[in-house]
């Protein structure tokens, strides 16, 4: 397993990407299409990839900000997803970590979750702070985590 940083070089990542049943992967693979990512997360995100050779395992994004437009909570992981075979095995838990270690050296105090899972983020160290109105009127989840 590696964990890599996305570069457009490898466009195979982007097909990897859309080829989930994911919504917000489609919606992912189209922002990276279109080098959108930097301008509608904020003015700078990171993509995160784990592989398994040339296989996709898990992703998130790293970014200014996500679908709750608070500019105080910064930097959001985002688009967070393992691919169902690779699931169970806590590979989740690299990336985000990894995710976190570069908030921090960023010089973040905190990093932000907006979801509508309970449970999930949790497990990785997360921890409920409140509800908010996403940008499209949506009751959402709102998990922080002061990186290691």
């Amino acid at each position: 397993m590696k964990i890599t940083e996305f570069n457009y070089q490898n466009d195979s990542f982007i097909r990897q990407i859309e080829a989930e049943n994911w919504g917000a992967a489609q919606f992912l693979a189209k922002l990276l299409k279109e080098r959108r990512l930097d301008e509608v997360l904020g003015g700078w995100a990171k993509l995160f990839l784990l592989t398994d050779g040339d296989e996709l395992v898990s992703f998130v994004t790293l970014s200014a900000q996500d679908y709750v437009a608070e500019p105080a909570l910064t930097p959001w992981l985002g688009f967070f997803y393992t691919a169902p075979r690779y699931r169970g095995h806590r590979y989740g838990k690299l990336l985000i970590d990894h995710a976190c270690r570069i908030a921090k050296k960023r010089g973040c105090d905190e990093v932000f979750v907006a979801t509508d899972h309970i449970g999930l983020y949790e497990k990785y160290g997360f921890c409920y702070r409140e509800n908010r109105l996403d940008i499209n009127g949506e009751d959402t989840r709102i998990y922080c985590k002061r990186p290691d």
